[in-house]
Order: C-alpha cells, then structure tokens, then sequence
C-alpha cells in the first residue's frame, strides 16, 4: 500500500503546479491585452496670420544703353567694309567706305572752276585799279566804273559758290567713310561688298559695351509702388544684381497692356542684348491665413488640399480632415485659409501612417 500511494501523491503535485502556472501566464496575457499603445505624431498650432508677403517677378529684355543701325547719310556703293559681326570697335573707328570716284571728279571739276574764276578775279581787280587811275586823266567815264565794279562783285559771288560747292564736295567725300560713334560691338551686318546702298540705309548694328539697361513691364495698378532712383533687384542668367528704376514709361504698351521700367545695371554687368532679365519684387498681400510646412498638407479631391487636425474626442486626440486652399508658397511653407480655426493643432509630417478618426498620441514641435 505504501509502495502505491507514492506514485499518487507525485502526480497530483505536478497536476496542482501545472495549473498554477496555467493561471498566472493568463492573468499576465489579459494585464498586457488590456493596455493600448496610441501612435505618436509631431503637431503644430495653428497661428492666424493678417497678411503675407510673397516675391513678385516681372520679365523683360537686356538692352545696351547705346543700340543704333549705323548707315551712311548718302546713297552710294559699298566699296569697303572693314569690319564684319562679331568684330569689337572703338569710336572713330572707320567701318565701311563708299566708291567715292565720283565725288572725286566732282571736285576737280570745282577745283578747275575756281582757278578760272579766280582768274577772272585777277584780271577785273587789274582792269578797275588801270581804269581809276585813267579816271583821273579824265580817260574813263563813271558808267564804265560801275561796270568794273559790278563785274568784279559778280565773280567774287561766283567764287563764293564755288567754294560752297567745294566744302559741300568735301563733306560728301568724308561722310562717304562710316565712322564708329561709339565702342561696341557689331551685332549685324545687313548689307554685302559691291552693294548699291541708300541714303540712311543701315549698314551694320552697333552695340554699346556700357550703360546696360533692363526694360521690365510692370502692371499698371503697381506702378505708384515704383519710382526713379529706387533700388531694385535685378537676375540675369545666374547673376544677380542691385539696380536702380532710371525711369519708368508715361504710356502703357499697347500689345503687353504694361507699364515700362528702364533699369540701369552696374556698368561692370557681364550681360548681352536681348537677354531675358528678371525684376524681383517683395510685396504686402493683405489676406488672413495660417502658414503651415507644406508637409503638413495631402491632396483632395477637385484640386482641394487636406489639411490633418487634431481633436479631442471623448477625452482621445482623434485625427480630423479639414479642407484647405493654398494661397501662396515657399521652397517648404505654404499660406493656407480654410475650414480650421484659430490654436487648433494640426499633424505638420507623417500624414502617410494616418486616416481619419484614428486615436494618436499628439507631440508638440516647434512652430514658424
């Protein structure tokens, strides 16, 4: 009986241990299943703001301050060019020369017409000066005074028109070689070697290397926001500029609808005509909103912007949706009215892990 009481007692005392651990691996499971682990989100209050100031740019065109189609005022034909485009000039450099022949034997027939009149001169002075001195003998009349005398008014006047004529040949002879009125460069060449030209018909374009100027069309309803001598900024390419208004329009453009502003560079601006140049100008916008991270923001519907609010909901942070418009952005900020309030708290990153209704754990993270 001893020997089979033993066995017993043992099993029974495994069987109570057993159920003992049973018991409290459940108590620990159901302690652990009732504790709930919200997730945490960064938050931000949102912050009514009165106005917003927001980079305006306006576009327009690089134009040397001195641009002219250089021409020779008289018609003729091209008998030298000196420089072709591309080519740097100084001025009073000579460009292009006209087939001047014909003024050249123009005036040697002025030349020939002189020395004839002015011996004609000679020769009706000696007459006078014998004829007064025969005057005295009583040899001469007055009557064929006057006539030595009106002879000799009447070739001095033709002397004088010969040498006009002679002055007007040679002004002809030097405007017949085109001349640089400035330095620059030849942007253009617009007419060929051998080529009848006519009167005031450009021959090249000159640029002037100095004085760059910027011509930006602005609308009219900003032009009392500008004046002459103000400080502007100014980019061309990757360069950026500090530039003063030299003028601005008295018209508005008939084709932009813009007023114009002449902005002259710094005369040490490495620019080329015709470049784009663009105007950057800061200004006030009077309209209340919130600036928020533009992380903060997910796509709607219809073009509309989600904005995730943070509510209290039976004493839980309960994740909202509030619609929201975007009125105007930086490179990480956007400006943003809407359906929100005042101090409401918001999600600024992580909208990926949310949706709305879901319970989260709200942390508070520095706001703009």
């Amino acid at each position: 009986m001893v020997l089979i009481a033993r066995p017993f007692w043992r099993a029974a005392n495994i069987c109570v241990f057993a159920f003992a651990s049973l018991t409290a691996c459940q108590k620990e499971v159901t302690e652990h299943a009732t504790e709930v682990t919200l997730p945490t989100v960064t938050s931000q209050t949102l912050t009514l703001t009165p106005s917003y100031q927001r980079i305006q740019t306006y576009t327009g065109t690089i134009r040397a301050g001195n641009t002219t189609g250089v021409g020779f005022e008289l018609a003729g034909k091209l008998n030298e060019l000196q420089v072709n485009s591309g080519s740097k000039v100084k001025q009073g450099q000579i460009l292009a020369i006209l087939d001047t022949r014909l003024l050249e034997a123009e005036r040697q027939e002025i030349q020939a017409s002189l020395a004839q009149t002015q011996a004609d001169v000679d020769l009706a002075t000696s007459t006078l000066k014998r004829n007064q001195q025969l005057k005295k003998s009583g040899y001469v009349s007055e009557q064929l005074l006057d006539e030595n005398h009106s002879q000799l008014s009447s070739l001095a006047a033709v002397k004088n028109r010969l040498l006009a004529s002679q002055h007007a040949n040679q002004l002809k002879l030097d405007k017949s070689i085109l001349i640089a009125p400035f330095d620059g460069t030849i942007s253009q060449r617009q007419h060929n070697l051998g080529e009848v030209v006519a009167a005031g018909s450009p021959i090249f374009t000159l640029v002037g290397n100095i004085n760059p100027e910027a011509y930006i069309g602005i609308p009219v309803a900003l032009a009392d926001q500008f004046y002459a001598g103000e400080k502007v900024k100014i980019s061309v390419q990757n360069q950026n500029f500090t530039a003063e208004i030299a003028g601005i329009s008295a018209e508005v453009s008939s084709v932009s609808r813009t007023l114009q502003l002449r902005i002259s560079l710094p005369k040490d601006a490495r620019v080329i005509n015709g470049e784009i140049a663009y105007l950057h100008q800061q200004q006030q916008i009077v309209q209340t909103g919130y600036w928020v991270p533009i992380s903060a923001l997910t796509d709607g519907i219809r073009g509309i912007w989600n904005l995730y609010i943070i509510a209290n909901d039976e004493q839980q942070s309960v994740i909202e949706r509030r619609d929201v418009e975007i009125l105007y952005t930086t490179q990480d900020m956007a400006y943003i009215q809407g359906a929100i309030k005042p101090n409401e708290i918001y999600v600024s990153q992580g909208l990926h892990k949310l949706v709305v209704g879901q319970a989260v754990s709200p942390i508070a993270a520095a706001t703009r």
